[in-house]
């Protein structure tokens, strides 16, 4: 399947059919979840399904400001329904803090949204022979109207790897074959989330119940035997689960127009291959002071090419009042000009993961960024800072070993020195190591880039749910 150019082909079903069905999507209103379900919908869309995106219409316009890859509005069966947004409180995060407390009053808020999602559902209904329902596992209870909905059916999408709900399963106490070593360095549950998400998530799992099957942003050639122990462990043996990623294009459509692409892309190309590290903490993460110093002396004192994606995490509602600028050490941007770019806006992650350019990338380990990082075949720097993050970066370094550690989960809570930031950037960059994982990250990108073409494990995966819901 071409990903990269999903509108031009047909797949030949039987177009009345495909008036039939209407696909809708139900996103958390944070960047990571919104952005995996705006993919999917792209990829949905190519076989002609008319797909319908759900939110407030502050979190839609988000989703489509920083899509990258990809056009949403060249694409014209998908519909954007903007909702109303509820009131809730959206502090900063506390740089101090790593997990992002501050949008647990958006997710409490979200669940407001369940009645006009029904009227919307209720509306289709009747127009369409089916009505299919992608919703965010945290989602679920704005969904608990489905069974009293005619012809409407729902998947319950799991934004993390397969990985971490493994690791999870086993914290429940349930039997996964996973090895002793590696579950002897899992992270443990309340190291990595607050009672106040777990409290919430837990509003959500009894609106589990009616789900027809599972779908992941993850494929065979990743997580195998993880998917398996998944599979072992469906609650009900008629469920069904589908690996389908990587959501995001693999192929980036080259923009030459100046005038709209990022200036740090330019800078990429006059640098050598493979000689730039790439560093971003993702959307949910601030720095504190004393660790932005650090992060910003061990870059520069590594000698190595650099762009520094430095942000505070998003709040709440994106659009809505001042960001913080963090402070550089004295005369910073003077002594890196040339070998190092510091970018405080939204910068192009999978356009810069995909440049020739990029050897490597500094990373939080979100899952966006693990599957954006692998499938563009580049090695990672693990730094994770909450939730799944720690099993994701033991995941990358431990498992699939196209990655290494600059900070262990056992040490988060000491800072990261400069000369540890140094270290790991050099072992990455310029050393035999680093030089092993980065061709061990290469080999998985092209497993990873030819699963999703015709015949590939993830393309088969998402005809097979394709035919499940059309059927």
């Amino acid at each position: 399947m071409d990903h990269h150019n999903p509108h031009h082909h047909n797949h030949g079903q039987n177009s009345l059919k495909e008036t039939q069905i209407a696909v809708v999507m139900v996103p958390i209103p944070a960047q990571g979840h919104l952005n995996q379900l705006l993919h999917l919908s792209r990829l949905i869309s190519s076989y002609g399904i008319p797909v319908h995106y759900v939110g407030t219409t502050t979190h839609t316009r988000q989703a489509k400001l920083r899509v990258h890859g990809w056009d949403p509005l060249s694409v014209n069966n998908i519909h954007f329904h903007e909702l109303p947004t509820p009131s809730f409180l959206s502090p900063p995060q506390d740089p101090n803090v790593s997990f992002p407390s501050h949008i647990v009053p958006l997710l409490y808020a979200s669940s407001k949204l369940r009645d006009p999602v029904a009227t919307l559902l209720q509306a289709l209904s009747t127009t369409t022979k089916r009505v299919v329902v992608i919703h965010d596992s945290l989602m679920a209870s704005l969904v608990q109207d489905i069974p009293s909905i005619s012809n409407t059916e729902s998947y319950s999408f799991h934004s993390v790897s397969a990985f971490s709900s493994c690791l999870f399963l086993s914290v429940l106490g349930r039997p996964v074959s996973i090895g002793q070593d590696i579950l002897k360095e899992a992270p443990s549950m309340e190291s990595c989330v607050t009672s106040q998400l777990i409290e919430f998530s837990q509003t959500q799992q009894e609106h589990k119940n009616f789900n027809s099957g599972t779908l992941y942003n993850t494929c065979k050639v990743i997580e195998d035997p993880y998917l398996d122990i998944l599979a072992e462990n469906q609650t009900a043996g008629t469920k069904k689960q589908w690996a389908i990623g990587p959501f995001n294009p693999v192929e980036i459509w080259k923009n030459t127009n100046s005038s709209t692409r990022h200036p740090c892309l330019e800078w990429l190309d006059k640098q050598v291959p493979k000689s730039v590290i790439f560093v971003s903490f993702g959307t949910t993460t601030s720095l504190s002071d004393d660790q932005i110093k650090e992060l910003a002396i061990g870059l520069e004192q590594s000698g190595q090419k650099f762009i520094w994606v430095l942000r505070d995490a998003d709040k709440g509602d994106i659009f809505e009042g001042e960001a913080r600028k963090a402070e550089l050490p004295k005369g910073y941007d003077e002594r890196v000009a040339g070998r190092g770019i510091v970018v405080r806006d939204w910068a192009p992650q999978l356009e810069i993961l995909g440049h020739p350019s990029t050897g490597g990338f500094m990373s939080h380990c979100g899952w966006n960024s693990c599957m954006e990082s692998m499938s563009m075949g580049v090695p990672i720097a693990t730094w994770p800072m909450h939730s799944d993050q720690p099993a994701n970066a033991l995941l990358i370094t431990k498992v699939l070993k196209v990655g290494l550690l600059v900070k262990d989960w056992a040490c988060r809570h000491e800072i990261v020195t400069s000369l540890m930031v140094e270290n790991a950037v050099k072992k990455l960059m310029a050393s035999t190591e680093g030089d092993e994982i980065r061709k061990r990250a290469a080999d998985l990108g092209v497993s990873i880039r030819q699963s999703v073409e015709d015949g590939g494990l993830t393309c088969m995966e998402l005809d097979s749910f394709i035919s499940h819901i059309t059927r």
